[in-house]
């Protein structure tokens, strides 16, 4: 499984619609590409960041998806988020909710 993990700076005052347009716009997007597993959204007490973490089936799922589709989510976040959203990939070594454990060697 692989990860995406995008943090972002908020405009003031914009949780209400950054929430918003996760639910209606982003996350459609995202239930329709290929190998998209779960979508998880942080926001700081503040509500001045956020961070996203999406998990994938594989990292070739989520790199279509970040020279395609992702283009159409900084789109839809350009009036909500202050800057560019900064993105780190990797990949996931446990996960109690999917129920996947990557063995390490002994």
């Amino acid at each position: 499984m692989f990860a995406r993990e995008v943090s972002m700076n908020l405009k003031p005052e914009s949780q209400v619609k950054f929430t918003q347009t996760l639910e209606k716009e982003i996350i459609p997007l995202l239930r329709k590409e290929g190998g998209f597993r779960d979508e998880i959204t942080f926001l700081s007490p503040d509500g001045a960041k956020a961070v996203g973490i999406s998990l994938w089936d594989r990292k070739e799922n989520a790199e279509v998806y970040n020279r395609g589709t992702y283009s159409q989510v900084l789109k839809a976040l350009d009036q909500i988020v202050e800057g560019t959203p900064q993105v780190k990939t990797y990949e996931v070594s446990n996960s109690t909710w999917h129920r996947i454990a990557v063995l390490q060697p002994v």
